[in-house]
């Protein structure tokens, strides 16, 4: 597909640098592409950007190098140690292609998106990318207020130009990435593309967008045992879950404020799959000593044959930034191909890598997998 770009919104975050380090890896045959699900045979013929074809460049309000970052990752043994040093000429040259974040806080201002704008022109034209992918790995927003003058993209269009819209600032770099042409994905549970306006904006432009929140752990095993329970007729009773987390992310999750979006994205898959409520607590806590390292631990309650109570427990633990990582490379070459082939608004398809699929009521995760490749099989649906 030629040269496609690949912006990152917090560029200088540990996920960002796990996938811009691990595609250079890959590129010299340093690192193998385990985790990457596009790797698979199923993806040979779709025509996606090669790895190589790649070119980063981001956002970030982080003035931390990716090269610190990168060593940080490898001393906690997120990373192999050898890795930051052997690339950290190559992650230099992805540092020039960085620029300051949105300002968070208050309303967002016309010259704030312009901004935006602009610098993801300019990063296509200086690169020479056939196209431009703009990817979220911000951290987790506070939950804000519906704002009904915002439903309409001239209303917020008018509320730009009049002092100010009061809009997530996910939804102002999506906007901002929507008027650039680019395509849109949301890898976390902020609000992004899915504001009526911009659902309105991605139609006008013929521009595709997904999301949301990427599935990476805990729920990935909840979509994948729950339908399960359900083929097998066992009633699931009760499914309580413990989630303990470090790093960025846990800080700010543990942030009621900034947790509500994650813990209802990771609810909404069972109820779904099972087809009735189930009770149990769903915790996220904040356990700094971890770092990069999370942990999930489920009982799972469920009732057979002539009411017989049983349970299941299992563990999950892994590191955050080398699960999402290879995600977002799949995700590149992903949405870069319905750019390609035209596709206007949500793609449902892509709800395999998310706990929240946009515009698809679909959670089981060999029901995504299915809907994935043969959307990936499918004739072009047009060209860009």
């Amino acid at each position: 597909m030629g040269r496609t770009g690949v912006w990152l919104l917090g560029a200088r975050g540990s996920v960002a640098t796990t996938a811009v380090l691990g595609a250079f890896a890959m590129r010299e045959g340093a690192a193998e592409p385990t985790g990457c699900v596009t790797a698979r045979p199923e993806f040979d013929g779709a025509g996606l950007p090669g790895i190589d074809e790649l070119v980063f460049g981001g956002h970030d309000l982080s003035d931390v190098r990716l090269c610190k970052t990168a060593e940080h990752l490898a001393r906690t043994g997120v990373l192999p140690g050898h890795l930051p040093g052997a690339f950290a000429d190559r992650l230099g040259e992805v540092e020039h292609a960085l620029r300051p974040g949105l300002p968070t806080g208050g309303p967002v201002l016309r010259e704030d998106v312009r901004r935006v704008e602009e610098d993801l022109r300019e990063f296509a034209g200086r690169e020479g990318v056939e196209r431009t992918v703009v990817i979220d790995l911000t951290s987790t927003e506070a939950r804000s207020e519906e704002h009904p003058e915002h439903e309409g993209l001239d209303a917020l269009e008018a509320a730009l130009d009049s002092g100010g819209a009061r809009i997530p600032a996910s939804s102002a770099y999506a906007y901002a990435a929507l008027r650039a042409g680019c395509a849109f994905v949301e890898f976390t549970p902020n609000t992004g593309p899915r504001l009526p306006a911009l659902r309105e904006l991605a139609s006008r432009e013929g521009l595709p967008w997904a999301g949301s929140d990427g599935k990476t752990g805990e729920t990935l095993v909840k979509s994948a045992l729950a339908p399960m329970f359900a083929a097998r007729a066992l009633r699931v009773r009760s499914w309580s879950s413990v989630n303990l987390l470090g790093g960025g992310d846990g800080q700010t999750l543990s942030d009621p404020a900034h947790v509500g979006s994650k813990t209802e994205s990771k609810g909404l898959g069972l109820e779904h799959i099972l087809g009735h409520p189930v009770e149990g607590p769903l915790h996220i806590d904040y356990v700094p000593d971890l770092g990069d390292a999370k942990t999930a631990w489920d009982h799972v309650s469920f009732e057979g044959f002539l009411g017989s109570r049983m349970t299941l427990q299992f563990t999950w633990a892994g590191h955050d930034s080398a699960l999402a990582a290879p995600l977002v490379l799949d995700l590149a070459r992903l949405a870069a191909l319905a750019h390609g082939r035209g596709t206007t608004g949500p793609v449902p398809e892509l709800g395999f890598f998310f706990k929240d699929p946009a515009d698809s009521g679909v959670h089981g995760l060999v029901e995504q997998w299915q809907a994935l490749t043969s959307w990936c099989s499918a004739p072009e649906e047009g060209s860009a």
